[in-house]
């Protein structure tokens, strides 16, 4: 992981927007605190950001208020919560989120949507280097279906001077393939400076926090961009969105397990939690589903058809059709059919 030398004063304020009702999940969950391998999708944008060591972190929570606030707090008991108003979109939700600060903040302000489960560490790091200099740095990226994205207009130079949402693009506009993925660096001034005069005036009625880019553009102000992996920015709107980004994590997870030396005999069927380790020379069999802070070391087998959750598998034990909760097991133990020894 890049390591990020900055001096205190330089230390980002992270703004989590996590007010937004979620209406196509169809579900009573509010949609950041759906899980994805053994985190809530809030959850996992909050990790890839305390990578950065922030100054402050700020979470902006509205629909079932609550709800979400509590989580924040039993997960990151840190974060200041702010509350969205009445006034929709996500220009007021960062206004909202810089009112919460000392009026006297400067320096780099991240602000991110709560719903990108594959966000990690390393891409904040990349795109915070990228804005050195800048006063507005946006994360962009290719996609093959930019339908419903907002679009990065650039100008003759290269440069973002804009960012179009679908509903409001022209038709050349929609034939853009490179996508706003609601991930930006601001200077914390110029969002102070401009977020106050934003307007309504557009296909949604919201206050549109790329108007902030615009503006700086139109000042003479140095933007910047970072291109990101899709997956890594690609934010969940529903239930498919959620099924399908769990089945990413849960591959690069598998992944990096084996590229350690664990042999995996098939990842397909084979599901883990984030927060679930692995030695060197382990072996886990096909229809295991490892869960919570769950470890497995050298030598150790587990599967066929096991559920693990909070449990320590010894080196060199092994476990079959068995479905165990925080425990430990060792070799000595010949543990099968649902946890009988």
């Amino acid at each position: 992981m890049r390591e990020l030398n900055l001096p205190n004063s330089q230390r980002p304020t992270v703004i989590v927007l996590a007010a937004g009702a979620g209406t196509r999940m169809k579900s009573a969950t509010p949609k950041v605190l759906h899980e994805i391998c053994g985190r809530s999708l809030v959850g996992h944008v909050i990790h890839a950001a305390s990578q950065l060591d922030p100054a402050n972190l700020v979470v902006v929570v509205r629909h079932q208020r609550d709800l979400v606030a509590g989580h924040i707090h039993d997960i990151a008991p840190h974060a200041i919560i702010a509350d969205q108003d009445d006034i929709p979109g996500t220009g007021r939700a960062v206004w909202c989120g810089m009112e919460a600060l000392p009026e006297d903040l400067t320096g780099p302000v991240l602000v991110t949507a709560a719903d990108t489960p594959l966000l990690d560490g390393d891409t904040l790091k990349a795109l915070l280097a990228a804005h050195a200099g800048n006063a507005v740095t946006v994360l962009t990226t290719r996609v093959p279906d930019p339908t419903g994205y907002g679009r990065i207009i650039r100008d003759s130079q290269g440069i973002i001077s804009s960012i179009v949402e679908h509903k409001d693009a022209l038709p050349e506009q929609l034939e853009i393939d490179e996508i706003n993925s609601s991930i930006y660096v601001f200077d914390a001034d110029l969002l102070r400076a401009t977020l106050g005069g934003l307007g309504t005036d557009n296909a949604q009625g919201e206050m549109y926090l790329t108007d902030v880019l615009e503006a700086a553009y139109n000042q003479g102000a140095p933007i910047g961009s970072y291109m990101g992996d899709r997956l890594v920015v690609e934010g969940v709107n529903d239930q498919v969105q959620l099924a399908n980004l769990r089945r990413e994590l849960n591959r690069r997870s598998l992944t990096n397990a084996m590229k350690a030396g664990v042999t995996v005999e098939d990842p397909n069927s084979t599901w883990v939690d984030v927060d679930v380790t692995f030695e060197a020379d382990s072996r886990i069999l096909p229809g295991s589903y490892l869960t919570g802070s769950t470890s497995i070391a050298t030598g150790a087998e587990v599967g066929p058809h096991v559920r693990l959750h909070n449990v320590t598998v010894e080196s060199g034990a092994k476990i079959a059709l068995a479905d165990l909760a925080d425990t430990s097991i060792s070799v000595t133990d010949n543990v099968s059919k649902d946890g009988q020894s």
